[in-house]
């Protein structure tokens, strides 16, 4: 399985498509200002916006955050700042290793610019794929969580 797109609503979709056009997503589907869809510049993930007049800043957003991927995390921030656009959050190293940053889209949504490397699918603490055999059927994958030497919130 594969992840093909995430769409986000906006009540202004030309807006928000310039937005992740300053993000460096590529535009391939325009039927603004209704819907556009947008490439990410590496890899097969695309990005679509849906026009709704519901969607208030803010409001659509709770409980989403958008994670876009760079190769260097300080770079994009500097470049995205000469652009005028305000970081919420600026560049810093996580306990998780990964080094992020957080802004938002004009709608309110978050975003954050990171770099994780290796450790985006392989952490430390990654759960073993034989992990349901060695630790019983009835263990959660959260249970792994308080078990592992990496656990952040012991």
């Amino acid at each position: 399985m594969n992840l093909n797109q995430i769409t986000i609503l906006s009540p202004d979709v030309n807006r928000a498509m310039a937005f992740y056009q300053m993000l460096g997503l590529q535009l391939i589907v325009d039927a603004s200002p209704r819907y556009v869809r947008l490439a990410c510049p590496s890899g097969d993930s695309t990005f679509s916006i849906s026009h709704s007049e519901a969607a208030q800043a803010g409001c659509e957003a709770a409980g989403t955050v958008l994670y876009f991927e760079v190769a260097d995390v300080d770079r994009t921030h500097r470049r995205l700042v000469d652009h005028g656009i305000p970081f919420l959050i600026q560049p810093q190293d996580q306990p998780w290793l990964w080094r992020e940053s957080l802004l938002q889209d004009p709608d309110g949504h978050p975003i954050k610019i990171y770099s994780a490397g290796h450790h985006r699918k392989n952490p430390p603490w990654r759960v073993s794929q034989n992990h349901n055999q060695a630790k019983g059927p009835d263990k959660k994958w959260y249970h792994h969580i308080s078990d592992s030497p990496y656990n952040l919130m012991k």
